[in-house]
C-alpha cells in the first residue's frame, strides 16, 4: 500500500501523488499518469504493481490544476465528468500539467533511472512528456487517446518508446495507428485483439490476455532502459 505525499511544480502549484515504495532497494522509478477518472483505486492499483515489481512507484493527480481528490469510476456518468475535466486541463496555459508531471519525474529520480506509463488520457500526457518533459528514460503509453492524430504525431520524442493500442478500439482507429507507425519507426508499437482500456479490470473492455501480454513487455522494456 502506498501513500499520497504533495508535490510541488515549477510556477508554485502544489498537488498531490500516489507514492508506492518497493519492498528493498528500488532498482528505478516509475511515473504512472491516470486515465480521465482520476487518481482512483486501479491508478493506484497499477502503482502498487509497479513497487511490487522493484520500481518506486509515483501517480501524480494530473487534474488537481481543475479539480482536487477527484477519483470517480467507469460510469456513463464518470466518463462524461472524466471528459469535461480532460477539456478543462488541456485548456490551461502551456506548459499546463506537464509541469506537474516534470515534477514527479523530479521526485521519481531520488530512486534512479525514470520511466512513464500513462492509460488513455495519461497515454497522450506519456507521449507528450516523451517529447517534452526532463529526466525521463523511457516511456510506454497505452492507447493513447489523441496521440495518434496529425497534430500529436508530428511530436518527436527524445527517449525510447514502446506504445500499446488494441484493434476494437472505438476511439482510435487501426488507420491512424498505421498511419503513426509510418511517421514513427523508432517506436516499439505492439497492437492487441482488444478494445480500448483493456489494461484496467475494472472496466467491461478488460482482456486479461492482453493486459497480461502488454505488461510482461512493458516490464521488459523498462528492465532494459530504466534498471
Amino acid at each position: 500500500m502506498g501513500q499520497f505525499i504533495d508535490l510541488t511544480a515549477k510556477d508554485g502549484v502544489t498537488f498531490p501523488a500516489y507514492v508506492a515504495e518497493p519492498a528493498g532497494q528500488p532498482k528505478g522509478a516509475i511515473v504512472v499518469l491516470q486515465e480521465i477518472f482520476g487518481v482512483n483505486s486501479h491508478i493506484r492499483s497499477v502503482a502498487d504493481g509497479y513497487a511490487a515489481a522493484g520500481y518506486l512507484a509515483v501517480a501524480p493527480a494530473t487534474f488537481h490544476r481543475v479539480k482536487p481528490g477527484v477519483d470517480i469510476g467507469y460510469t456513463g456518468d464518470d466518463m462524461q465528468a472524466g471528459m469535461a475535466l480532460k477539456a478543462a486541463v488541456e485548456a490551461l496555459p502551456a506548459p499546463g500539467v506537464l509541469q506537474d508531471v516534470q515534477a514527479a519525474v523530479e521526485y521519481a529520480a531520488k530512486a534512479g533511472k525514470v520511466g512513464i506509463v500513462g492509460y488513455c488520457w495519461g497515454g497522450l500526457l506519456t507521449w507528450c512528456a516523451a517529447a517534452g518533459v526532463s529526466g525521463i528514460a523511457a516511456a510506454v503509453p497505452y492507447y493513447g487517446g489523441g496521440m495518434t492524430t496529425p497534430e500529436e504525431s508530428a511530436l518527436s520524442p527524445t527517449v525510447p518508446v514502446l506504445a500499446h493500442f488494441g484493434s476494437k478500439d472505438h476511439w482510435i482507429s487501426l488507420e491512424s495507428v498505421e498511419a503513426f507507425k509510418k511517421a514513427h519507426p523508432e517506436v516499439e508499437v505492439h497492437v492487441y485483439e482488444a478494445d480500448h482500456g483493456f489494461n484496467c479490470d475494472q472496466r467491461g473492455s478488460y482482456d486479461a490476455a492482453a493486459a497480461t501480454l502488454a505488461k510482461e513487455r512493458t516490464l521488459a522494456f523498462f528492465a532494459k532502459h530504466v534498471g
